[in-house]
């Protein structure tokens, strides 16, 4: 490739990226997509303005990237969370790297690659961009040895912003630690692989080890249930109810409106949603009759909960047992990052699934976490060593006369690759910036749900969410193309600058506007000065907040939270989440004296046994409700007409 073709598509990039960012500029100034790129927090606070027509709407500018830019850290961190600051951070480390990078290579190893043999070179514009890479230096060449002076400063540089950028972030996570409100899951531990008794049930022998065992420190325990394919197909229709009750009380006062129907096809007058809703509130009525549980429902998993954070900690990090299948302890994840699916698989399970593909993580930040490293590894091997390897190095292979010329021919081959590199950062980089910020998807369903499917109302639930799984592993991928390019091809650095100092705008703006969901990734290669600080809590932190928390006396009110935070049931049954009157605790959900006429009907948990089936049964009959007015209206049409 000549170096005028690649500005030729670099200039195409830019453009494309130029528009995307316009039409961004244009179309998040629509009342109509706030939902799309504010979340519902921003929708909420606009929605007086929606109606309003004003031609700014329609004018591109470049404010939100002034905005974008003005974020302080602490608003981020208000924003979007600690592990948003992070990812921040990661992306300004790329920027500083690679800006020492881009000043050495381009003005240092850039012009000796140029002028590395002695060739007659036409204008540059029509020059390939081979003679720009080391491979157009000759052997044995005597300025060698300032491309090696350019890769030890690259390095050194390298390990010292590193070790200043995880010593901000650990000051950070210890502030987070020490400051942050009470955490359900410090004072939480999961035990699995609970020995099965034929005398007691289980409830009963994860009671009598932990206060044998730790009886000082032990506070009570909630059990876990298993669930089962019905209860998935439950939740879906969980689901379903709540999507009609939400459009029942936004379409209550609308009710004698003419308009379309949700389906788009017919309209006419329309009370249906008004007599689902006195059916759905007569329903709230009705009391399920079903035992509350079952022994044989219990798996042998439980959360844990102690007295002090420090009393968790060191019950997470001790072998209870000789047997390590047995009473198995890892700390708890936070109550809304539970995977509760995973929880009831036996434990022995767990080591097939981990050879598998099915890890069987206990959180979902562990799932995305999992996820991150496939993408990252996957897109590794097939973007960097497939094409280096299955391309000009096997061809080249072919040709060898003799094994001590394979480095010869690895060094020639390996540059050459650099082309391809080059455009994959201005096609997957630029333009996916480009496409993270315009959220085409998101974009297209909301303008089906409001111009074609007529549903006005903003849904609560269809809030974005951070890509992870694709952000985080092209960020990391990008970040070993420069650092393995910056002397091979010094070409690659402008283009990655450009890459990251657009990705610290657009992110900034997604973690500040969108309210992205961001969860902290801990990559391997920590140094071993920070690695412990990022894997584990420091105890001399949790001692000192326990100590602050009892000469407070918030100890006692923490106590009482840890009983509703891993509750399975809802908040209505408070008895059932409750300790025992002994002090003692107990499961939360095995007393003998409830029973099934103490259980509401609104259970939201995942992990509840019993089947709430007039959920499923109201979203048919609201179904069949709509089907049946459509037909009514199409016979009254009919009627009319003839």
């Amino acid at each position: 490739m000549k170096l005028s073709a690649l500005l030729t598509s670099a200039g195409i990039n830019i453009g494309v990226c130029a528009l995307l960012l316009s039409l961004y500029s244009v179309l998040r100034k629509q009342p109509g997509n706030i939902s799309v790129y504010f979340g519902r927090r921003l929708a909420e606070e606009h929605g007086r303005q929606r109606d309003s027509y004003v031609l700014e709407r329609f004018v591109p500018s470049p404010s939100w990237i002034l905005k974008a830019w003005q974020y302080t850290e602490e608003e981020i961190l208000s924003a979007g969370g600690l592990d948003a600051v992070v990812f921040i951070r990661a992306i300004v480390f790329s920027i500083r790297v690679f800006s020492v990078a881009a000043s050495i290579c381009l003005f240092g190893i850039l012009p000796l690659n140029y002028f590395g043999q002695e060739m007659h070179h036409v204008h540059i514009p029509s020059e390939s961009l081979d003679v720009f890479n080391i491979s157009n230096v000759m052997a044995k060449s005597r300025w060698l040895w300032v491309h090696c002076l350019a890769l030890y400063i690259i390095s050194i540089s390298a390990c010292i912003l590193l070790y200043f950028e995880y010593k901000g972030i650990s000051k950070l996570r210890q502030f987070y630690i020490t400051r942050s409100l009470p955490n359900p899951s410090q004072f939480t531990v999961l035990v699995r692989g609970i020995p099965k008794s034929t005398e007691d049930p289980l409830t009963d022998t994860v009671r009598n080890f932990f206060t044998r065992y730790h009886g000082p420190s032990y506070l009570s325990h909630q059990m876990i249930y298993r669930v089962g394919k019905v209860q998935k197909i439950m939740s879906g229709a969980e689901k379903v109810y709540k999507k009609f009750v939400h459009f029942n009380h936004c379409a209550h006062d609308k009710r004698f409106r003419l308009k379309l129907s949700r389906c788009g096809l017919c309209g006419g007058k329309s009370n249906g949603f008004q007599l689902f809703r006195s059916q759905s509130e007569s329903n709230k009525k009705v009391i399920l009759n079903h035992p509350l549980t079952e022994k044989n429902k219990e798996c042998a998993a439980a959360f844990v909960f102690f007295r002090t954070r420090y009393a968790a900690l060191v019950t997470s990090k001790v072998l209870q047992s000789s047997n390590p299948m047995l009473w198995v302890i890892d700390l708890a994840p936070e109550p809304h990052d539970v995977y509760w699916s995973n929880l009831w698989l036996p434990y022995r399970q767990l080591w097939v699934r981990r050879i598998s593909t099915l890890l069987g993580p206990i959180s979902r930040s562990a799932r995305k976490k999992s996820a991150c490293t496939k993408v990252l590894y996957f897109t590794i091997w097939n973007v960097f060593f497939v094409n280096v390897l299955s391309g000009s190095v096997i061809n080249q292979l072919n040709v060898i006369s003799s094994p001590k010329d394979i480095p010869t021919q690895l060094a020639k081959a390996v540059p050459r690759q650099a082309t391809l590199f080059i455009t994959y950062v201005l096609t997957s980089g630029w333009a996916s910036l480009s496409t993270e910020i315009m959220q085409p998807f998101a974009l297209l369903w909301n303008f089906f749900r409001r111009y074609i499917f007529r549903i006005m109302e903003e849904d609560p639930d269809c809030i974005l969410s951070f890509p992870y799984h694709t952000e985080v592993p092209r960020v990391l991928l990008f970040g070993l193309l420069g650092f393995t390019c910056a002397i091979l091809a010094p070409l690659i650095l402008p283009f990655l600058l450009v890459y990251f100092l657009l990705g610290y705008v657009v992110y900034r703006n997604q973690a500040s506007t969108v309210l992205c969901y961001f969860k902290l990734i801990d990559r391997e290669g920590i140094t071993q000065r920070f690695h412990p600080l990022f894997k584990n809590l420091p105890a001399q932190d949790l001692i000192d907040r326990d100590k602050e928390d009892e000469e407070t006396g918030r100890m006692e009110q923490i106590h009482e939270q840890l009983f509703s935070a891993y509750c399975q049931f809802p908040a209505e049954i408070s008895s059932s989440c409750t300790p025992d009157e002994d002090g003692e605790g107990s499961s939360g959900v095995d007393k003998k004296d409830m029973s099934g006429d103490d259980l509401q009907v609104d259970v939201k948990h995942p992990t509840l046994p019993n089947l709430p089936v007039f959920r499923l049964r109201q979203a048919v009959d609201a179904v069949s409700m709509l089907f049946s007015l459509q037909n009514r209206n199409l016979s009254n049409q009919r009627i009319i007409s003839s």
